[in-house]
């Protein structure tokens, strides 16, 4: 083990830590999640995985754990960035391949998991893009409610509808927007 490694990369996923999601700094929310906060909660939602279903919990909470690492070199890319979604996955699986080589024999086995999520090649990718989702919309109806401006981040809903397949991060989903619902002002003859 090369600690001066371990250490370094100690030191690239402590940037996450300190690093604001874009997509929130973007449109001007106060004190926005940091990228290793939107990690944790999806990795804290895979305990949920039920143990009759065919998918590794495990690999999920690993794949939530790493599926942004790359962002602590390339930052959090998004598609108001006005990067190529092309040059996007180039530029991140380059940073991961720096990444995981700082690990020693742990990281062929990061980079295959990251590849396996950015190119949605099983159950446990696809359930934990569901939970990446699940996070983004269940973030913006906090903002919502936490700020008092019910329907601002209403895009970030829209954006998500009909994507999840998973059923039960369908069923949060739908608990969130009754929720989300009961918050927004009545509409009149369709106005406000």
């Amino acid at each position: 083990m090369d600690f001066k490694k371990i250490h370094e990369f100690l030191e690239l996923i402590g940037r996450l830590k300190h690093m604001k999601r874009t997509g929130w700094v973007i449109r001007n929310i106060n004190d926005p999640e940091t990228i290793a906060g939107h990690m944790y909660r999806m990795a804290m939602i895979s305990f949920f995985v039920d143990n009759t279903e065919n998918l590794d919990k495990t690999k999920i909470m690993q794949m939530a754990l790493i599926h942004d690492l790359a962002e602590c070199i390339v930052g959090d890319i998004t598609p108001y960035c006005g990067i190529p979604v092309e040059d996007k996955h180039r530029m991140e699986d380059e940073a991961m391949e720096s990444i995981c080589k700082l690990i020693g024999d742990k990281g062929p086995e990061m980079l295959e998991m990251f590849r396996e999520y950015e190119k949605q090649e099983s159950p446990e990718a696809q359930y934990v893009k569901d939970l990446d989702r699940l996070d983004l919309i269940m973030q913006a109806y906090e903002y919502e409610k936490r700020d008092n401006t019910p329907g601002k981040l209403e895009e970030f809903f829209s954006t998500i509808n009909g994507t999840i397949k998973h059923p039960f991060i369908s069923q949060i989903v739908e608990e969130i927007n009754v929720q989300r619902k009961a918050l927004l002002p009545v509409q009149t003859n369709g106005k406000q």
